[in-house]
């Protein structure tokens, strides 16, 4: 059977319309939200070359840009636009382009200011980066250009990449990647391309595998997922908040523990609601309102792992909250999409 891994969302900005981009071991869906209680499966794009339990997807002017681990998978473009217009769904759909200069990749993020894309764990033994991340101008989506890579930070699994507008007004409009790094958090100036540069890092108690983590909207703070903790160590959901008002000296703030003892994986911060994708505790919605006096608030969730809450790899491993609707996606491994909105709205 086919098992659920990363999603996206893509609003069409001249319809209106919203979509779910749904990654799985063997392709990418499309699915039409916009009613969520009829939502329409439009089709699939299938993977590159075989199939992998880690495909992830990000959006970008209207283009999706696929990687995976699959062996030499590179990135595929995808024009979203296609879909609008799908006579008989669903459709099996091909790459508008197929960009081949990396081989397999663990994820890839995309600074939507700037217009380039970030592949971030790429395999460790090969060039262009040796597991660090490969900078890709994507501003011409169906010609992305390979510009350059980070070695000195270490294998980077996870990054959130930003054109800075926080506290530290030392690097105000610079572009500043967060990479999770596995043993750290790297804090990095990725402005010029061919001269990438560390400003610190920073690792922290207990520390089993830096996974992902999210400035919040006024980068002041970064909340960061340590994803074998909870296996490792046995506490409850551990959520790391850091304070990055000095990006030259990031800080320790706080631990945030779960009610349970599953296992984080993907969170993002929308407002003051911090999204967490918590495998088989489903998703929890936290409110974050009071990180600087060091509290956070569960305010609500969805199980879409009912079974149980225990410690291992099932369940939700998305969660994406951009939609202007108000719709939120969750891509489960073995249950596939959920779309759910706030109650009572």
């Amino acid at each position: 059977a086919t098992a659920g891994n990363d999603s996206w969302g893509w609003t069409d900005a001249t319809t209106g319309k919203e979509y779910a981009l749904m990654a799985t071991d063997a392709n990418t869906s499309f699915i039409d939200i916009t009613d969520p209680i009829n939502p329409i499966y439009l089709g699939n794009l299938p993977t590159a070359t075989v199939s992998s339990s880690w495909r992830d997807v990000k959006v970008y002017n209207n283009y999706a840009f696929i990687v995976s681990e699959a062996t030499n998978h590179g990135m595929q473009v995808f024009d979203l636009t296609r879909l609008r217009n799908v006579a008989n769904p669903p459709e099996i759909f091909n790459a508008d382009t197929h960009f081949t200069e990396f081989a397999s990749a663990h994820n890839i993020v995309i600074n939507e200011t700037s217009g380039y894309a970030y592949i971030v764990g790429t395999n460790r033994n090969t060039s262009p980066s040796l597991g660090g991340p490969v900078f890709i101008n994507i501003q011409n989506p169906t010609t992305p250009i390979l510009e350059g890579a980070f070695i000195d930070g270490g294998y980077s699994h996870d990054a959130q990449v930003v054109t800075y507008n926080g506290p530290d007004t030392d690097y105000t409009g610079r572009e500043i990647l967060i990479g999770s790094n596995e043993n750290e958090v790297v804090i990095a100036d990725v402005t010029d391309k061919l001269n990438p540069t560390i400003i610190s890092t920073i690792s922290y108690s207990n520390a089993r595998y830096a996974h992902q983590g999210w400035f919040t909207d006024d980068m002041k703070y970064f909340i960061l997922g340590d994803e074998l903790d909870e296996l490792q160590i046995g506490n409850n959901t551990k959520t790391i908040v850091f304070d990055f008002s000095d990006l030259d000296n990031p800080v320790f703030h706080f631990n945030y523990l779960g009610a349970t003892a599953a296992i984080d994986h993907n969170g993002y911060v929308k407002n003051n609601i911090y999204y967490q994708a918590n495998y088989r505790a489903g998703v929890r919605m936290i409110d974050i309102s009071q990180i600087g006096s060091s509290t956070f608030t569960e305010i609500g969730f969805f199980d879409s792992y009912p079974a149980n809450d225990g410690t291992d790899f099932d369940g939700a491993w998305n969660v994406y909250p951009y939609f202007p609707s108000g719709n939120i996606i969750i891509s489960d491994i073995n249950s596939g999409l959920f779309v759910i909105r706030k109650s009572g709205t």
